[in-house]
């Protein structure tokens, strides 16, 4: 971690330190192994506790083109990327999401974040050609509990089930699956995932469907009172191998922003313009990334990733 001619970007003098003084902890990229397209924040659904704050018709971050993505595409292939990923929002309120994924499938697998409901089975005929991809295209399906009342409290009804079928007529036209679940302290995780896998079974889907589960990141903006993480934490708490483990260690996101693409950081920070490295991957590649956000905080304690493998 010992960088010291490392370019460090930050907007705010405070980011380099902690409030008590202490250096804070920080990542430095070794290298751009995925990149994560944010297809903006326009959503179907209105969920109270989207990190992202997506609902219809918002704009914070822009839907994204093809025309948008392509340049990023091309100077990940040249950097050595080995995977690309997408989330929103829910992607297929993009018009040209099926194109940015056939133009990325042609060179590296793909993995897609969508909430399973009516943007992506109304598309299901676009989506079908990508199953014959050069790369493979997989689909996380978020469903927050296996209980329908208590996700639908916050999806709205019907979308439970709407999920899992969609599910069902990805796996028929031979997709890999996965299923994004909301964790809690104190589960009884064993139990939980057991419960989900009663409902795949149901739907005639394989129950050994990866479950990835989260942690609540809260929207965006929130102000939330994190124990700060410093140099001392990060060599304390953590080794180089498990520093090598934070997204921003491996990946980038590059979102659209009042007409401008930009690249973040990671996918749970583009709340905050500190996190904004440039208008390039290899420009974004060079900077430290301090662990300012309250969202890194999760990544420090309990190895939150929205990667897969």
């Amino acid at each position: 971690m010992e960088l010291i001619n490392a370019r460090v970007v930050s907007h705010r003098a405070d980011r380099l330190h902690t409030p008590g003084g202490e250096r804070r902890g920080y990542i430095q990229t070794a290298q751009l192994r995925e990149l994560w397209f944010h297809t903006g924040t326009a959503c179907n659904l209105a969920c109270p506790f989207c990190l992202e704050g997506s609902k219809p018709g918002d704009n914070r971050l822009q839907l994204m083109t093809l025309a948008d993505a392509k340049p990023f595409i091309e100077e990940a292939i040249e950097l050595g990327v080995e995977s690309f990923s997408f989330t929103g929002g829910e992607p297929f309120v993009a018009r040209d999401m099926h194109n940015i994924l056939a133009c990325a499938a042609r060179h590296r697998p793909c993995l897609v974040l969508t909430n399973g409901t009516a943007p992506l089975h109304q598309r299901l005929d676009q989506i079908a050609p990508l199953a014959q991809a050069e790369n493979p295209v997989r689909f996380r399906i978020s469903i927050d509990y296996p209980d329908p009342q208590r996700h639908e409290a916050g999806r709205g009804e019907g979308t439970f089930e709407e999920s899992l079928v969609t599910m069902k007529a990805l796996h028929e036209l031979g997709f890999a699956l996965s299923l994004a679940r909301q964790w809690e302290p104190g589960e009884d995780t064993a139990a939980v995932e057991n419960h989900f896998r009663r409902h795949l079974r149901r739907h005639g889907l394989p129950e050994d469907i990866h479950q990835v589960s989260f942690p609540d990141f809260h929207p965006p903006e929130s102000h939330v009172q994190t124990p700060d993480i410093t140099e001392h934490c990060m060599t304390t708490y953590h080794s180089a191998a498990s520093r090598a483990d934070f997204m921003c260690a491996f990946s980038r996101m590059v979102v659209k922003q009042a007409g401008r693409t930009r690249v973040y950081a990671c996918t749970l920070v583009d709340d905050d313009p500190d996190y904004d490295l440039g208008g390039t991957l290899t420009a974004s590649l060079e900077p430290r990334v301090m662990l300012g956000h309250h969202r890194c905080y999760s990544c420090f304690k309990y190895g939150a990733s929205c990667s897969e493998g």
